[in-house]
């Protein structure tokens, strides 16, 4: 029998949720807000002065031909890395879910890669693929393809997904393992009776049984790759070669902290943070139709 709790006026409800109230709003609410504010103002370097200047800054932003060009990066960025870390931790859940010899053994060490941090997620890809001290940057110089990302855009912007979405395996990892487990085996072992090989399972059975698991990651991703991508990108290439790697997020880095420009870099993180819920709005109004629960 199930019992139903019932508080007794509403001072214990709301003191129970007052310590994530405070959380939410010291570190969400006031930063948006302070963000939201200096946007809308132009400050000198050292904070000295500051003038009101209503929309300007959003207006030397969006005709900024750099803005715009991190804008480009930032869609081919994200996409690129939620796209690769879905792919490859629905693979590795589904040969992980098999029945094989220390299952245990690989889901605990795909776990792993979770709990390090971004800078040193990206350290690691810079020792294995710098040119010079790197294993595979050496073997790639060691075969002629003149693999230097420092001076090569394309390669700067491939290595920064394949760290970035490493980083993001796990996370998607346990999401669809928990998503596989959930699945009736009786469901599976029917259609293995009725003569449906495993890609045909997977595809009719396993996939759709999946999807709103994917959608949750799908958001998920996308989130990461605009915002918790930072670290990654200035460990590892610090936005360049020249802006081949710098997204809206380490834009507004570069803008704020390196050029000292408070008002345009506020103005830049409003506009991120409204793309950010328009495109997460967007997803759940017309990619969601597509989602079974």
């Amino acid at each position: 029998m199930r019992k139903k709790v019932i508080f007794k006026g509403i001072a214990l409800p709301w003191l129970l949720l007052l310590p994530q109230l405070l959380i939410t709003g010291v570190f969400f609410f006031w930063p948006a807000g302070q963000a939201i504010y200096g946007s809308f103002l132009r400050e000198d370097a050292f904070g000295l002065s500051r003038q009101f200047v209503g929309f300007e800054n959003f207006a030397e932003v969006l005709a900024d031909p750099n803005y715009l060009a991190s804008g480009w990066t930032t869609v081919v960025f994200s996409f690129s890395v939620a796209f690769t870390a879905l792919s490859a931790a629905l693979f590795l859940a589904v040969q992980a879910d098999k029945a094989i010899r220390g299952a245990n053994g690989y889901k605990t060490l795909l776990i792993w890669p979770y709990a390090v941090a971004p800078a040193i997620a990206a350290v690691l890809w810079l020792f294995m693929f710098h040119p010079q001290i790197g294993l595979f940057g050496r073997m790639l110089n060691g075969l002629g393809i003149g693999w230097d990302y420092r001076l090569n855009g394309d390669q700067a912007m491939l290595l920064v997904i394949l760290a970035a979405a490493w980083k993001q395996v796990s996370y998607n990892f346990i999401f669809f393992m928990a998503g596989l487990q959930s699945i009736p085996k009786a469901v599976l072992e029917a259609a293995a009776i009725d003569g449906a090989r495993p890609m045909r399972r997977f595809w009719t059975i396993i996939f759709p049984l999946l999807a709103p698991t994917s959608f949750f990651l799908l958001v998920v991703n996308i989130v990461y790759a605009f915002f918790d991508t930072f670290g990654i990108i200035h460990a590892l290439t610090n936005g360049g070669p020249g802006q081949a790697t710098t997204t809206l997020i380490y834009k507004v880095y570069v803008d704020g902290v390196q050029n000292l420009n408070f008002g345009s870099s506020a103005a830049q993180s409003v506009i991120l943070m409204v793309i950010v819920i328009l495109l997460t709005a967007v997803q759940f109004r017309f990619v969601e139709r597509k989602v079974h629960y």
